[in-house]
């Protein structure tokens, strides 16, 4: 008996995810499990590093169909990988002391592999660089990014407008794509719905460099279009 649409559909998006997850020449996905839910994927297993399990999570935002991922993916390092919280504190700040791209306002602090970030940068661009800055240092199991955004608050209506001119200026948006901007009080609302994974991405970023912004709420739904 052939298999109901539905069911062959959530078993082709696993399948594809498998193999994109082993075609990724940066992922060991020897420990992953992949599990489908009408298009919600579920990472299971372990990586050997923390750089594997956020590039599990965008192999996975790669593949035709899925809607969301989730990454419950363990950090398992293996032992020459191994730093003592001294050791990968001095390393985390002295990586984020090196990038000259950010302010002299950061401090890491490490526990068991899992690093904090706390502090303060004037934009989003440099919140987002501090925690990419930590992710592939060796020893690192999980980042924790509670950096403060404290540039002055633009106006908001400005600051909607600005964002909504940065989408309107990108090419990958497709036609059936719909993004609702709202600013209050320095908090960017993105809402509506996205055809890939590749919009949604765009349009955080687009919205973190927004001036003024401090944070921004992702309510973008991500769909499949006509995969279903």
């Amino acid at each position: 008996m052939a298999k109901p649409k539905a069911i062959a559909k959530a078993d082709e998006i696993r399948n594809s995810v498998k193999a994109e997850l082993a075609y990724d020449p940066g992922i060991d996905a020897t420990d992953i499990t992949v599990k489908n839910m009408g298009g919600a994927v579920a990472l299971n297993g372990t990586v050997p590093s923390y750089p594997q399990y956020l590039r599990a999570a965008e192999a996975t935002r790669r593949v035709q169909g899925v809607t969301g991922v989730h990454n419950h993916l363990m950090v398992t390092l293996p032992l020459d990988s191994y730093r003592d919280d001294v050791q990968l504190t001095t390393a985390a700040n002295n990586a984020l002391a090196q990038n000259v791209t950010l302010p002299k306002t950061l401090e890491a602090s490490a526990s068991d592999g899992d690093v904090w970030i706390t502090g303060w940068v004037s934009n989003g661009t440099q919140r987002n660089d501090a925690e990419m800055t930590i992710a592939p240092l060796v020893g690192v199991r999980g980042v924790s990014n509670d950096i403060t955004v404290t540039h002055d608050t633009a106006d908001t209506a400005d600051t909607a407008e600005r964002v909504n001119e940065a989408l309107d200026r990108y090419s990958w948006f497709d036609d059936d794509s719909a993004i609702n901007v709202e600013a209050e009080d320095g908090t960017i609302t993105l809402s509506g719905h996205v055809t890939t994974w590749s919009e949604h991405d765009a349009a955080i970023q687009a919205a973190w460099m927004g001036q003024g912004v401090k944070e921004v709420r992702d309510q973008v739904q991500v769909t499949a279009g006509d995969y279903w």
